[in-house]
């Protein structure tokens, strides 16, 4: 039977059982004494003769104060063995301690009712926004793009015919509550001038897993499960896309890798094939969200052939979930030019219509000259903030401080994260709010402690 497993030799269990048990019999042995039982009669009687002995003289309390401190004798062994019966558990399941306990209890308990929140998009602006979002609610779902075709991903995508795993991969770190060598682990890229050179050990381990499971979501789902992620990451399709722009000139560039190097203007984007069918699940976290967010990431090659696949856009006009923007701080040489922050609202609606957007987060933060001069040797510039022309569009504006203060322009991943769980605190009732406000205090509380 499967209870006498607790009896092993080894367990660390046997003594505290006993010593609880043995409590137990006090505690109730202490009640007998205090309402009188007769099968304790004998008892009773020592008690008395014990005092009478002792004093002279007869204590009918004598009894009920020998009781209470049996009780209390009682209670006492049973908390100290209950005490011992935990620590001796938590010793093997969290050997962190009961530090680690605490954030695993919090995550089960407050971070499993938070605000459902689907992260639409690719880059490394979706991971950034994930490692704030995570510490909010463990209801999160990251549909991710698979048109990469560079790199370490492309490679994997070309020699073995499946998703490109690199955003993927980046994605399951963000989300994962694992230890920090694991996430090196997954990030590492082999170095030297073989077949191996560039590869990123994590995008060869989705491939496996791929290939060992035959499934791409069920392979997702197992690496989760290895890395403890927070949420759920999803690919936007399992057919391996192909992007192709339409440059002003007439041209056609084809490849996510080289849409930027061909340093022209963008007409209009496409996938190949143009029928790619969305992943069900993906369009049942859309339809079941409260708040679904597009970006941050590159515009034509992160957050777009998200939307062009089929069904996407349909399901975020269809969902009753806030629809929020988050408008890249810099603008991308060969991709956005010149672009300011309507203009790349105004692209998702030219490309996939209106009613995916209702807010849009911007950065209103000044940038470091510094930082200006060094992005401006690469043809970036900041992204201007044109909010009077979004608000024209009947998309309503939320201007923050985003960016990080360090050598490189990007979004802060608490800043951002705050920014957005602030916007859904508004948007609900005064009972959510609390709620939402309370999700995020313990959050912040738990980070700092941890820091």
């Amino acid at each position: 039977m499967h209870f006498l497993k607790w009896l092993y030799p080894g367990m660390k269990l046997k003594r505290w059982l006993l010593l609880f048990s043995l409590g137990a019999i006090a505690a109730s042995l202490g009640l007998a004494i205090v309402f009188n039982y007769k099968f304790v009669g004998s008892v009773e009687e020592a008690l008395f003769k014990f005092v009478y002995r002792t004093t002279g003289k007869y204590y009918y309390t004598a009894t009920t104060v020998a009781g209470i401190g049996i009780i209390a004798l009682g209670l006492a062994t049973m908390t100290f063995a209950t005490r011992q019966i935990i620590r001796s558990v938590i010793s093997v399941l969290v050997p962190e301690g009961s530090e680690r306990l605490v954030e695993i209890i919090f995550q089960k308990r407050k971070l499993n009712r938070g605000p459902a929140i689907v992260v639409i998009g690719g880059g490394t602006g979706l991971s950034v926004l994930l490692r704030g979002i995570k510490s909010v609610t463990s209801n999160v779902t990251a549909i991710v793009t698979v048109a990469d075709d560079g790199g370490s991903s492309g490679r994997i995508r070309e020699d073995l015919g499946i998703i490109p795993p690199g955003d993927l991969r980046n994605c399951l770190v963000a989300l994962a509550d694992t230890e920090p060598l694991m996430e090196k682990l997954f990030q590492h890229r082999f170095g030297g001038a073989g077949d191996l050179a560039g590869h990123s050990f994590g995008n060869l381990f989705l491939a496996a897993m791929t290939e060992v499971l035959g499934d791409v979501e069920l392979a997702l789902k197992e690496s989760s499960k290895v890395l403890k992620v927070r949420g759920q990451v999803l690919p936007a399709s399992t057919t391996t896309i192909r992007l192709v722009a339409e440059m002003t000139d007439g041209t056609l560039v084809e490849g996510e890798s080289q849409i930027p190097l061909a340093k022209k203007t963008i007409k209009r984007i496409s996938i190949r094939p143009h029928d790619a069918q969305p992943v069900e699940a993906a369009l049942e976290a859309i339809r079941d969200a409260d708040v679904c967010i597009l970006g941050p990431g590159s515009l034509y090659t992160s957050v777009m052939p998200n939307l062009l696949v089929q069904g996407i856009a349909d399901a975020l006009r269809q969902s009753e979930a806030v629809k929020i923007y988050i408008c890249n701080v810099m603008t991308q040489p060969g991709e956005t030019d010149g672009y300011t922050a309507s203009r790349h609202v105004q692209a998702i609606f030219d490309h996939v219509g209106p009613g995916v957007i209702d807010y849009v987060v911007v950065n209103v933060q000044e940038v470091a000259e510094s930082l200006q001069n060094t992005y401006a040797r690469q043809g970036a510039y900041p992204v201007l903030a044109d909010i009077e022309a979004i608000e024209a569009m009947g998309v309503k504006v939320i201007g923050a401080n985003l960016i990080s203060e360090t050598n490189l322009v990007r979004h802060d991943p608490v800043k951002l994260s705050r920014t957005i769980v602030d916007l859904v605190y508004k948007l609900k009732s005064t009972s959510e709010r609390m709620k939402l406000l309370d999700y995020y205090l313990i959050a912040e509380n738990i980070k700092e402690i941890k820091d």
